[in-house]
């Protein structure tokens, strides 16, 4: 699985309709709306690199309303909540 967090500028008064937008999009996990020098912030999750290319330069910016995007590719994930969901199969 191949995931990253792509930061969304957002027109103004386009919040909304893009947020919903993006949450309905294959690949996009999540949406957050965030303060401070970003609007949006989608988790994007997909099997591949290529379908991640595809996903955020096609995809995501044809989307109206998306002003302009940096994505961050993630490399490893440092989870609390992952170790403890992983530690608790063995448990009933």
């Amino acid at each position: 699985m191949v995931t990253a967090f792509v930061l969304i500028n957002v027109e103004r008064g386009r919040l909304a309709d893009v947020a919903d937008w993006l949450a309905t999009t294959d690949g996009v996990a999540e949406v957050h709306s965030v303060a401070g020098r970003y609007d949006l912030v989608a988790i994007v999750r997909v099997n591949t690199n290529e379908a991640m290319a595809d996903l955020v330069t096609s995809g995501l910016l044809s989307i109206e309303g998306i002003a302009r995007t940096e994505t961050l590719p993630a490399f490893r994930a440092y989870s609390r909540h992952d170790l403890d969901a992983m530690f608790e199969l063995g448990e009933s």
